[in-house]
Protein backbone atom coordinates (compact mmCIF):
# COMPACT_ATOMS: atom_id res chain seq x y z
CA UNK A 1 0.00 0.00 0.00
CA UNK A 2 1.41 3.45 -0.87
CA UNK A 3 2.30 5.88 1.87
CA UNK A 4 1.65 9.63 1.96
CA UNK A 5 4.56 11.82 0.93
CA UNK A 6 6.87 12.89 3.74
CA UNK A 7 6.01 16.42 4.91
CA UNK A 8 8.37 16.89 7.84
CA UNK A 9 11.08 15.44 10.02
CA UNK A 10 11.36 14.95 13.75
CA UNK A 11 15.11 15.14 14.33
CA UNK A 12 16.65 13.89 17.57
CA UNK A 13 20.26 13.81 18.65
CA UNK A 14 22.13 13.65 21.93
CA UNK A 15 25.03 15.41 23.53
CA UNK A 16 28.30 13.48 23.41
CA UNK A 17 28.20 10.23 25.37
CA UNK A 18 24.48 10.19 26.12
CA UNK A 19 22.12 7.45 24.93
CA UNK A 20 24.89 5.00 24.16
CA UNK A 21 24.32 1.95 21.93
CA UNK A 22 23.80 -0.31 24.95
CA UNK A 23 21.68 2.17 26.90
CA UNK A 24 19.35 0.15 29.18
CA UNK A 25 16.33 1.88 27.58
CA UNK A 26 17.24 0.36 24.18
CA UNK A 27 18.69 2.15 21.16
CA UNK A 28 18.80 2.21 17.38
CA UNK A 29 22.35 0.91 17.21
CA UNK A 30 23.59 -2.44 15.95
CA UNK A 31 27.15 -2.29 17.28
CA UNK A 32 28.96 -1.01 20.35
CA UNK A 33 32.61 -0.06 20.79
CA UNK A 34 34.74 -2.65 22.58
CA UNK A 35 35.58 -0.09 25.26
CA UNK A 36 31.89 0.15 26.20
CA UNK A 37 30.89 -3.50 25.83
CA UNK A 38 31.22 -4.18 29.56
CA UNK A 39 28.26 -1.88 30.16
CA UNK A 40 25.91 -4.49 28.73
CA UNK A 41 24.38 -5.91 25.58
CA UNK A 42 22.53 -3.97 22.90
CA UNK A 43 18.75 -4.02 22.79
CA UNK A 44 17.69 -2.85 19.33
CA UNK A 45 14.74 -0.49 19.61
CA UNK A 46 13.17 1.20 22.60
CA UNK A 47 12.21 -1.33 25.27
CA UNK A 48 8.49 -1.75 25.88
CA UNK A 49 9.07 -1.70 29.64
CA UNK A 50 11.47 1.09 30.53
CA UNK A 51 14.02 0.68 33.35
CA UNK A 52 13.80 2.87 36.45
CA UNK A 53 15.72 6.14 36.55
CA UNK A 54 18.10 4.71 39.15
CA UNK A 55 19.31 2.06 36.67
CA UNK A 56 19.88 4.65 33.94
CA UNK A 57 21.85 6.91 36.30
CA UNK A 58 24.03 3.98 37.39
CA UNK A 59 24.65 3.06 33.75
CA UNK A 60 25.95 6.54 32.93
CA UNK A 61 28.01 6.75 36.09
CA UNK A 62 29.85 3.66 34.85
CA UNK A 63 29.95 4.98 31.28
CA UNK A 64 31.61 8.20 32.41
CA UNK A 65 34.61 6.18 33.55
CA UNK A 66 34.98 4.52 30.14
CA UNK A 67 34.33 7.38 27.70
CA UNK A 68 37.28 9.15 26.11
CA UNK A 69 35.89 12.60 26.99
CA UNK A 70 34.09 13.98 30.00
CA UNK A 71 30.34 13.41 30.07
CA UNK A 72 28.75 16.88 30.00
CA UNK A 73 25.24 18.30 29.97
CA UNK A 74 23.93 21.70 28.86
CA UNK A 75 22.94 24.21 31.52
CA UNK A 76 20.44 27.01 30.93
CA UNK A 77 22.88 29.47 29.33
CA UNK A 78 24.23 26.80 26.99
CA UNK A 79 20.73 25.73 25.99
CA UNK A 80 20.03 29.35 25.06
CA UNK A 81 23.23 29.51 22.98
CA UNK A 82 22.24 26.33 21.16
CA UNK A 83 18.76 27.71 20.45
CA UNK A 84 20.26 30.97 19.19
CA UNK A 85 22.41 28.98 16.76
CA UNK A 86 19.37 27.04 15.60
CA UNK A 87 17.55 30.31 14.97
CA UNK A 88 20.40 31.56 12.81
CA UNK A 89 20.37 28.35 10.76
CA UNK A 90 16.58 28.38 10.37
CA UNK A 91 16.70 31.95 9.07
CA UNK A 92 19.73 31.46 6.82
CA UNK A 93 18.58 28.19 5.27
CA UNK A 94 14.90 29.19 5.24
CA UNK A 95 13.78 26.18 7.21
CA UNK A 96 10.28 26.08 8.65
CA UNK A 97 10.45 24.89 12.25
CA UNK A 98 7.29 23.86 14.11
CA UNK A 99 8.76 22.74 17.44
CA UNK A 100 12.06 22.60 19.28
CA UNK A 101 13.21 21.46 22.72
CA UNK A 102 16.83 21.86 23.81
CA UNK A 103 17.29 19.48 26.72
CA UNK A 104 20.24 19.05 29.11
CA UNK A 105 21.49 16.03 27.15
CA UNK A 106 19.63 15.96 23.83
CA UNK A 107 17.63 17.93 21.25
CA UNK A 108 14.26 17.53 19.56
CA UNK A 109 13.39 19.66 16.55
CA UNK A 110 10.60 19.38 13.97
CA UNK A 111 11.31 20.86 10.56
CA UNK A 112 9.12 20.94 7.48
CA UNK A 113 10.30 19.15 4.36
CA UNK A 114 13.06 21.12 2.62
CA UNK A 115 15.52 20.78 -0.25
CA UNK A 116 18.02 19.55 2.35
CA UNK A 117 17.71 15.99 3.58
CA UNK A 118 16.99 15.28 7.22
CA UNK A 119 20.65 14.28 7.67
CA UNK A 120 21.86 17.52 6.10
CA UNK A 121 19.61 19.67 8.25
CA UNK A 122 20.67 17.94 11.47
CA UNK A 123 24.33 18.14 10.46
CA UNK A 124 24.16 21.90 9.85
CA UNK A 125 22.31 22.52 13.11
CA UNK A 126 24.81 20.45 15.08
CA UNK A 127 27.86 22.10 13.54
CA UNK A 128 26.69 25.70 13.89
CA UNK A 129 25.61 25.17 17.51
CA UNK A 130 28.92 23.45 18.29
CA UNK A 131 30.90 26.36 16.88
CA UNK A 132 28.77 28.86 18.81
CA UNK A 133 29.34 27.01 22.10
CA UNK A 134 33.09 26.90 21.45
CA UNK A 135 33.20 30.59 20.54
CA UNK A 136 31.37 31.45 23.77
CA UNK A 137 33.89 29.43 25.79
CA UNK A 138 31.43 26.74 26.88
CA UNK A 139 33.20 23.88 25.08
CA UNK A 140 36.76 23.28 23.93
CA UNK A 141 37.22 22.25 20.29
CA UNK A 142 38.75 18.92 21.31
CA UNK A 143 35.65 17.87 23.27
CA UNK A 144 32.83 16.54 21.07
CA UNK A 145 29.63 18.48 21.63
CA UNK A 146 27.21 16.09 19.97
CA UNK A 147 26.94 12.37 19.37
CA UNK A 148 29.42 10.72 17.05
CA UNK A 149 27.30 9.81 14.05
CA UNK A 150 24.02 10.88 12.43
CA UNK A 151 20.92 12.12 14.21
CA UNK A 152 17.79 10.03 14.41
CA UNK A 153 15.13 11.02 11.88
CA UNK A 154 11.42 10.27 12.19
CA UNK A 155 9.55 10.85 8.93
CA UNK A 156 6.19 12.58 9.33
CA UNK A 157 3.57 11.91 6.66
CA UNK A 158 0.34 13.55 7.81
CA UNK A 159 -0.68 16.75 9.63
CA UNK A 160 -1.91 14.53 12.48
CA UNK A 161 1.67 13.24 12.84
CA UNK A 162 2.99 16.80 12.92
CA UNK A 163 0.53 17.92 15.59
CA UNK A 164 1.19 14.85 17.74
CA UNK A 165 4.95 15.39 17.49
CA UNK A 166 4.68 19.08 18.34
CA UNK A 167 2.89 18.15 21.55
CA UNK A 168 5.47 15.51 22.39
CA UNK A 169 8.38 17.92 21.85
CA UNK A 170 6.73 20.72 23.83
CA UNK A 171 6.17 18.39 26.79
CA UNK A 172 9.81 17.25 26.96
CA UNK A 173 11.15 20.09 29.16
CA UNK A 174 8.08 20.04 31.39
CA UNK A 175 8.54 16.32 32.10
CA UNK A 176 11.87 17.04 33.80
CA UNK A 177 10.55 20.18 35.52
CA UNK A 178 12.15 22.71 33.20
CA UNK A 179 10.13 25.72 32.02
CA UNK A 180 8.22 25.41 28.75
CA UNK A 181 10.40 26.54 25.86
CA UNK A 182 9.25 29.21 23.41
CA UNK A 183 11.86 29.99 20.75
CA UNK A 184 11.36 32.86 18.26
CA UNK A 185 12.29 30.70 15.26
CA UNK A 186 9.43 28.24 15.93
CA UNK A 187 6.32 28.91 13.87
CA UNK A 188 2.77 27.93 14.73
CA UNK A 189 1.70 24.95 12.63
CA UNK A 190 -0.87 25.94 9.98
CA UNK A 191 -1.83 22.37 8.92
CA UNK A 192 0.51 22.50 5.91
CA UNK A 193 0.21 20.99 3.31
CA UNK A 194 -3.53 20.79 3.98
CA UNK A 195 -3.59 24.43 5.05
CA UNK A 196 -6.40 26.78 4.08
CA UNK A 197 -6.36 27.39 0.34
CA UNK A 198 -4.34 24.27 -0.55
CA UNK A 199 -5.07 22.56 -3.85
CA UNK A 200 -6.95 19.24 -3.60
CA UNK A 201 -5.19 18.37 -6.87
CA UNK A 202 -1.67 18.59 -5.41
CA UNK A 203 0.38 15.35 -5.48
CA UNK A 204 0.14 15.15 -1.71
CA UNK A 205 -3.63 15.62 -1.58
CA UNK A 206 -4.11 13.08 -4.36
CA UNK A 207 -1.99 10.56 -2.47
CA UNK A 208 -4.13 11.01 0.63
CA UNK A 209 -7.26 10.64 -1.45
CA UNK A 210 -5.96 7.28 -2.72
CA UNK A 211 -5.48 6.20 0.87
CA UNK A 212 -8.82 7.51 2.08
CA UNK A 213 -7.11 9.98 4.46
CA UNK A 214 -8.18 13.22 2.80
CA UNK A 215 -8.98 15.79 4.01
Amino acid sequence: MPHPLVIGYHLIWTAYGWWLPNDPRGSGSHTVADSLSELGDIHLGRKAIQPPGREIRQFYERAAELLQHELLTFHETERSIIAEAFGEVVERERYTCYACAVMPDHVHILIRKHKHTAEEMAGILMEVSRLKLVAAGHRVPSHPTWLIGPAWSVFLEHPDDVRRTIGYIERNPIKIRLPAQKWPFVQEYDNWPLHAGHSPKSPYAKRLQELGRYP
